[in-house]
């Protein structure tokens, strides 16, 4: 009777442990990395660091986010231009518009699909949820600039249509017209 107690004790409290989950990027091997595209450096992360010994303040100006857990990204928008749907799978984005109008947008996973979009001016920030499909519009007739920072320090891109429609090998032909349905034409068109 006492091994019962035991046993079912045991599982009570893996259950528990297990129910408890906390996610965020591996701690830093070290205090900072300052990246560089060189072969000759110490190779961690993904990226080649400059010697810390060799490293300066003026390194931290922008460069010197590799390991800290952030990403950092300005994106330049020619008039009309789209910075095409896509998701980041292990990040939420903040996006703050710099210059110049942007529609920014984002669409809410299943069942409801629903859009959250906004235009944006210089100043206005938006928020993209971890995972979510968004996308940046420039509405103007002149160049826009926004800076997106990211909570992961290697946030991963998935560009939904590169992806659907320029896999190796391709995506069968028939899964795409059923999937989007259209007719085939239209797929080899967008291909």
């Amino acid at each position: 009777m006492a091994n019962i107690h035991y046993f079912t004790f045991t599982i009570a409290i893996l259950e528990l442990a297990s129910s408890v989950a906390y996610a965020s990027d591996p701690d830093p091997l070290q205090d900072f990395c300052v990246a560089l595209d060189e072969s000759k450096a110490g190779f961690v992360n993904g990226n080649f660091c400059k010697n810390p010994l060799l490293v300066t303040v003026d390194d931290f100006f922008y460069s010197g986010l590799n390991t800290l857990g952030i990403s950092i990204v300005c994106i330049e928008f020619a008039p009309n231009g789209l910075n095409a749907p896509h998701s980041h799978p292990r990040a939420v984005e903040v996006l703050t518009c710099l210059e110049g109008t942007l529609y920014a947008g984002f669409i809410s996973t299943n069942p409801q699909h629903r859009l959250f979009a906004k235009i944006l001016h210089e100043g206005d920030v938006f928020v993209f949820p971890r995972g979510v499909i968004h996308f940046q519009l420039n509405l103007g007739k002149t160049n826009a600039r926004a800076m997106a920072a990211l909570s992961s320090q290697n946030p991963r891109i998935i560009t939904i249509a590169n992806t659907i429609f320029g896999s190796n090998p391709p995506v069968p032909t028939e899964v795409l017209t059923k999937a989007f349905q259209v007719d085939k034409w239209v797929i080899d068109h967008i291909e």
